[in-house]
């Protein structure tokens, strides 16, 4: 029998907010002491009151916005009931039946498909919640230790439809959501760092039923791969376990990443479990449409719209255009480029070629922390189209922005990097290699062409890589025909 994956996925985004969600704690708690950023409120204790930071309700409405979501008009938290050692209060602060967005969605493309198509992933809703703190354990595994520094930092958890078929389509829903929310700056999405924490719901069920099958939540995945080989290998366990006749039990399973496996957690919580009632310290919200105005005018053009510009009005490739457009500081700077530079697939070759490289051997991402900034680019390329400067010299160029940050101008005076575009200089560097490589100059007149190669790297070599490339192949297929002839 052919099983069909039904897959929807949980995504617990951090905020960035300056403050913890309902008090004045700092919420960048990463390297403190233990227990050092805490209060009375984020430790819950007895008889303070919460007060909801007004910044989490703005992102929250631009996360929606940004996900085509509706935003509520009223929304209130609720209490989510249940003990982890991790939760101060016995209590998540949360939000149940009035959340802040709902019915949104996210297209990515239809791993079905035989041909290349669109697919739009239902985004079920958007909540507010405050985040739990952190238990350790010792290495003997004899002690664990919470540290409530993380407590009450603001999250929103977004719950997509069960629309995705296969991992490969989960992973890209989670790549394209975080391309999103890096773009309109509510949180910087690192995974690793658990800003980023995605559980998945996965079940089966034979091909063409429409009843959903048993679900299966899968937790403790750090990274994309982990949440495609997780989903992978239990979409593989569900099938194995149906074809053998064995009951699935709704349960949740945590990834053994090292072991590439799901193992089983706990037997899997119902809402009613949870035993929600509404927040009697804060009161509900209500939202204007002129306050979803104003946040939906800080949107920024995101990565679909970009890529569609880069295609339609630059003339890039897919392949290119999403590669920039999916990165939201080299699209700032490319953008920034194209204001004062048109030549788009130079500036594309560029940034995609030896400045990524340098990023990478930086170990940075985000282009703006590095030293090179768009009117270095934009100069560098104008002086190649000039021929004041070569290919080869915009290179040791772009390796001293990096290193110095120093203007163009500075680094060609200092180095002195203009390139040679004098006839007669060239002429005379070129009899100099035609004399110094007889044999070259033999295997050519043989017919090997590749020895005309050779000869234009000696020539490049005498003068440190300034000479104009063109004039010198020009000019030294000028004199070989000189030789044939004679």
């Amino acid at each position: 029998m052919n099983y069909e994956a039904v897959i929807g996925l949980e995504v617990h985004v951090q905020l960035s907010t300056d403050t913890k969600i309902f008090c004045s704690c700092s919420a960048r708690y990463s390297g403190n002491e233990p227990n050092s950023n805490v209060c009375e409120i984020c430790s819950g204790q007895p008889g303070v009151l919460p007060v909801l930071n007004k910044e989490v309700l703005k992102r929250a409405v631009k996360t929606g916005l940004a996900l085509n979501c509706t935003i509520a008009k009223r929304t209130k938290f609720d209490r989510k009931n249940y003990f982890y050692p991790d939760l101060p209060k016995g209590y998540q602060v949360s939000q149940f039946d009035m959340p802040i967005c709902e019915n949104g969605s996210i297209i990515v493309n239809d791993s079905r498909a035989e041909v290349k198509k669109d697919k739009k992933i239902g985004i079920t809703r958007i909540h507010m919640e405050e985040d739990a703190g952190k238990n350790t354990h010792d290495t003997a595994g004899i002690h664990s230790f919470v540290d409530y520094n993380r407590a009450g930092v603001p999250l929103l958890e977004i719950v997509s439809e069960p629309d995705m078929h296969s991992a490969v389509e989960a992973k890209e829903y989670l790549e394209k959501l975080k391309v999103i929310l890096k773009y309109i700056n509510v949180s910087d999405c690192n995974m690793e760092d658990g800003s980023l924490r995605c559980d998945a719901n996965v079940s089966i069920r034979p091909a063409g039923q429409l009843k959903l099958g048993t679900k299966v939540e899968i937790k403790n995945m750090n990274s994309f791969r982990g949440v495609q080989k997780a989903i992978e290998f239990e979409i593989e366990r569900q099938t194995k376990l149906s074809e053998a006749g064995s009951k699935i039990i709704q349960e949740t399973r945590l990834y053994d990443e090292a072991k590439g496996i799901t193992l089983t957690m706990r037997k899997k919580e119902e809402a009613f479990d949870y035993r929600y009632f509404p927040e009697p310290d804060l009161p509900p919200y209500d939202i204007t449409i002129e306050e979803v105005n104003a946040i939906k005018a800080t949107l920024p053009e995101l990565a679909d719209a970009k890529f569609e510009r880069y295609t339609r009005d630059m003339l890039l490739g897919d392949y290119d255009a999403a590669l920039i457009a999916n990165n939201p500081p080299i699209a700032a700077f490319f953008d920034e480029c194209v204001k004062t530079c048109n030549n788009y697939k130079a500036l594309t070759n560029w940034l995609l070629g030896d400045i990524a490289k340098k990023m990478n051997e930086l170990s940075t991402a985000d282009i703006f922390t590095t030293k090179i900034r768009p009117q270095h680019l934009v100069q560098i390329l104008n002086l190649i189209d000039n021929q004041t400067i070569s290919g080869k010299i915009a290179k040791t160029i772009i390796d001293e922005v990096f290193s110095t940050g120093d203007c163009v101008d500075a680094i060609i005076e200092r180095l002195g990097l203009i390139q040679i575009s004098d006839n007669s200089l060239i002429l005379t560097v070129i009899n100099e290699v035609i004399t110094e490589n007889p044999k070259s100059i033999n295997d050519f007149l043989e017919g090997k062409q590749a020895a005309a190669g050779f000869l234009v790297g000696q020539i490049m070599k005498k003068t440190k890589g300034k000479a104009n490339p063109k004039i010198v192949n020009e000019m030294l297929y000028a004199e070989l025909a000189k030789l044939k002839k004679a």
